[in-house]
């Protein structure tokens, strides 16, 4: 792990993965709503924060 330089501010490289995982589980998102699929899902918010942990850890395996 190396910590990324943005305009001269090292900061650490979960930044920059939480990015990178925020576009994936947006088009995740929008993927699994258009897809009609949402309305098996019991409980939006918690659905969501799952997904996008289990998308950030993959970022960072594929990442790290």
């Amino acid at each position: 792990m190396k910590e990324l330089d943005i305009a001269g501010v090292y900061v650490a490289p979960i930044l920059g993965w939480a990015l990178v995982a925020l576009v994936v589980w947006t088009m995740l998102r929008r993927l699994i709503d258009g897809l009609g699929a949402s309305r098996w899902i019991w409980h939006r918010g918690l659905f969501d924060a799952a997904l996008f942990v289990i998308v950030l850890g993959g970022v960072a395996a594929v990442a790290g």
